[in-house]
């Protein structure tokens, strides 16, 4: 009697422990966030995983993300938005441009000396994608963040300091739009992602790059080049725009409660503090090439008006490649003109 009562508790207990385990496991979330930059650079450091530790925290341990960086899922930069919608990854994080006029709305924010705060640009990049760009050109995945990053540079192995010193200069380009800006200004643009900015310049493919300072320590450019031009006043040069997506099936079927965790981290949480940390880290980036002796040039105001009246074309060659597609181009920069205004820029 003893014994089976023995035997009937044990057999209780495994099916309990059984069970527990099994409800453990249902709870369990696992998210694989796949992107383009070595783990030490600022986005993946102090943006994406500090994110992922909020979102897991606020779900009390029920949900994972796992990092791949650099590419370690496979394939190459331009693929990654579509390996969010096939599932190859369930979140991915990359510049919207290095899909070439897939999401041509976007561009807007783009444009020649179109961003002036970053943050503020970023909030308004946000908010078109709440209001119209999720439903539109995002349609295929779930935009958790957008958001650009501080003022381009012209990083270069010799002096940018006028306008007519870009002439022939090989300049390697993000984006269609900031190729096509490039050109404008007398430079010969060479499309590639960031990871393939080392080699380039190394083997003389390009003569230069245009990026932001935050992410020259990434790829040790102050040791490729000894020349950084800065564009002053209240408007940069160019700025990129970004996006962190989520693989639509997988938000959807994700249990309320971590939908509810990613929700509240993303959204304009997500992309004022993307913009914040990426503007902040412009300073470190460049006092490294401060450090170095670099050649650090700042265009004058006339000088700047100069670039400003070169870059022109790209604006109106942009407004009518929208017509085409049936978008009211110049309609959509005064909205983002104005989305920028109304969040402080």
């Amino acid at each position: 009697m003893k014994r089976r009562s023995l035997l009937h508790t044990m057999a209780a207990a495994a099916l309990a422990l059984g069970t527990s385990g099994t409800i453990a496991a249902a709870q369990e979330v696992t998210l694989r966030l796949h992107q383009f930059l070595p783990p030490p650079a600022t986005v993946p450091k102090h943006i994406l995983k500090p994110w992922a530790t909020k979102v897991e925290e606020a779900t009390g341990g029920k949900l994972k993300i796992q990092h791949f960086d650099a590419m370690a899922l496979g394939g190459t930069p331009p693929g990654l938005m579509d390996q969010a919608i096939d599932g190859v990854a369930d979140i991915i994080m990359t510049v919207v441009g290095y899909t070439p006029g897939r999401f041509p709305r976007t561009e807007v924010f783009e444009l020649p000396f179109m961003m002036t705060d970053p943050v503020a640009t970023s909030q308004a990049f946000q908010e078109l994608v709440e209001t119209d760009l999720q439903n539109n050109e995002f349609k295929d995945v779930k935009v958790l963040g957008a958001w650009v990053h501080g003022p381009g540079v012209i990083h270069a192995s010799r002096p940018v300091e006028k306008l007519a010193d870009l002439e022939g200069l090989k300049v390697r380009g993000p984006t269609r739009i900031i190729s096509d800006m490039l050109n404008e200004l007398g430079a010969t643009p060479v499309g590639m992602p960031l990871p393939a900015i080392p080699e380039a310049l190394s083997k003389g493919v390009v003569d230069g790059t245009v990026i932001p300072w935050e992410v020259t320590p990434s790829i040790k450019l102050t040791e490729l080049v000894d020349n950084h031009t800065e564009i002053t006043g209240d408007e940069a040069l160019y700025t990129a725009t970004i996006v962190m997506v989520m693989n639509k099936a997988k938000y959807e079927s994700l249990p309320d409660d971590i939908r509810a965790a990613i929700d509240a981290e993303s959204g304009q949480k997500l992309a004022t503090f993307a913009a914040q940390v990426m503007y902040d880290y412009d300073k470190p980036g460049r006092d490294i090439a401060v450090a170095a002796g670099n050649n650090i040039i700042q265009l004058p105001p006339e000088e700047v008006a100069r670039f400003k009246a070169a870059a022109q074309p790209v604006i109106g060659r942009w407004v009518a490649d929208m017509e085409s597609k049936g978008i009211d181009g110049a309609a959509l920069i005064e909205t983002a003109k104005a989305l920028i205004a109304k969040h402080g820029g």
